[in-house]
């Protein structure tokens, strides 16, 4: 990416349609894109740019607007039923969602936003209509994709919709830059999707490293009610087939039943940790996970515990000997670096973002592939040498400094102001930012041709294709 233009916005519209970033990650449709999006939007506060964000109301007691932290508001949208809605339902949402973003920005004066951006399909649908009714830059982050996801699906777990597949072709067409987590993202983008290599650009994501970062094991075990002497492997993460913790499951179990069959037992037994709640597919069968492990004989050996809030979660990666990612796809894998960052190292499938949030044997191992024998033995290759284990925990607080979310924030700086910098070239403002769009209304009103209008707001990248809607 070339060198910053010297222009930031002063305020952003960032739109997450279907989750809130305020919401408890682990269950549902809470994950990394929550945390991403309320860290990244602080972060961007900070440094002078007013946030707010636009999420769908998940309950009758969510206040319409939230102070999430100074320079922060969380806007929570009534769109649809509070309750019973997934995230392949919301479609049917995005028009009283839309009307209810534009809405709010009408009662402002003109300009009130210089930029949006979108998180997530469904939220770049409403990006680009209004985009195109401000007149301002869009920028879009998937976060995941749904060609990705196909590809690399779990066994049993449903594939994603056509819709959402052709609704993220249009967001890639309109967006005027294109947010990727990884350099692997990126390309994803440009083979699968057409992007433009040009607009395109990779803003690593990050972890607090003020609260995660190592601390007392022994003391950690005692607040989560662990035993002190047992090996801990931890999953944390929604409970899906995408997740994969079912192959943590049947690893741990080919190695407690191999360590069984040894002359002398290991003198700390293994256990695992799973850490989080049904989500997606994995509503269908709630309690799956929890049967796999009777039905493996391994009941005793795995203990589940609900979604924790972030001062708890940084303990129960300190307790842990091992954290590990199965995960089928990850566009990133914050977890990875959150457990990093707490001295705990990482096993990790070699997949999507994964391969950047890892240094492979470095701070963890990277597993090619999810058969059972192969995990086992990952997982017998690190719990065997608590020697290499240990080299591995202090190397993962190294590699997960690399990784925060002030760096995020810069990142994203550095590509508003090319979207902001491309705005003001190829439709030049008098004033600011705001000027034409106001010009815009005011001949629709009158009664302009309306191709005149649509070539008046046509977005960067037609404007320079010469492309015109008709």
């Amino acid at each position: 990416m070339s060198q910053r233009p010297d222009v930031r916005p002063n305020r952003i519209a960032v739109l997450s349609v279907h989750t809130s970033p305020l919401a408890q990650p682990g269950t549902g449709d809470a994950g990394g894109m929550n945390v991403y999006v309320l860290q990244t939007a602080i972060e961007l506060a900070r440094r002078g740019t007013q946030v707010e964000i636009f999420t769908r109301a998940t309950s009758s007691n969510d206040e319409p607007v939230v102070e999430a932290a100074p320079g922060v508001l969380v806007r929570n949208v009534v769109a649809g039923p509070f309750e019973g809605l997934d995230k392949h339902d919301l479609p049917t949402q995005l028009c009283p969602f839309a009307a209810e973003v534009l809405r709010t920005e009408a009662r402002h004066p003109v300009g009130h936003y210089d930029l949006i951006h979108s998180h997530y399909w469904l939220s770049g649908q409403v990006g680009w209509l209004a985009r195109d009714r401000w007149r301002v830059p869009m920028v879009h982050t998937a976060h995941t994709l749904a060609a990705v996801k196909n590809a690399y699906l779990a066994d049993g777990d449903c594939p994603e919709p056509a819709v959402r597949e052709i609704g993220e072709k249009q967001i890639v067409a309109e967006a005027d830059r294109l947010v990727a987590n990884t350099a692997e993202e990126a390309r994803q983008l440009v083979e699968l999707y057409g992007a433009d290599p040009a607009h395109i650009d990779v803003a690593l994501p990050g972890a607090d490293l003020n609260r995660y970062r190592p601390g007392d094991k022994l003391a950690a075990r005692i607040e989560l009610g662990l035993p002190a002497h047992e090996r801990i492997v931890a999953f944390i993460g929604r409970i899906q087939p995408l997740k994969a913790p079912d192959v943590l499951v049947r690893a741990a179990a080919q190695v407690l039943a191999e360590e069984a069959a040894r002359p002398v037992a290991p003198e700390r037994p293994l256990r695992v940790v799973i850490v989080g709640g049904p989500s997606g597919s994995g509503l269908k069968k709630p309690e799956a996970l929890i049967e796999l492990a009777a039905a493996l004989g391994i009941s005793d050996r795995v203990t589940f515990l609900p979604p924790q809030p972030a001062h708890r979660l940084v303990q129960v990666y300190r307790a842990a000997d091992l954290v590990a990612v199965p995960s089928y796809n990850e566009s990133f894998g914050l977890v990875a670096i959150e457990a990093q960052a707490s001295g705990t190292p990482v096993i990790a499938a070699d997949v999507g973002g994964l391969g950047t949030a890892v240094h492979d044997g470095v701070s963890g191992l990277l597993v090619p592939g999810h058969e059972t024998g192969t995990w086992a033995a990952a997982l017998h290759s690190l719990l065997d040498e608590p020697g290499r284990l240990a080299e591995m925990g202090r190397a993962a607080v190294g590699h997960a400094a690399n990784f925060s979310w002030a760096h995020t924030a810069e990142a994203l700086l550095d590509s508003y102001g090319q979207a902001l910098a491309q705005a003001r070239v190829i439709r030049p403002r008098a004033g600011n930012l705001h000027t034409d769009s106001n010009h815009a209304r005011s001949r629709a009103a009158t009664g302009s041709s309306p191709r005149t209008i649509r070539r008046e707001v046509e977005p960067a990248w037609r404007r320079r294709t010469g492309a015109v809607r008709r």
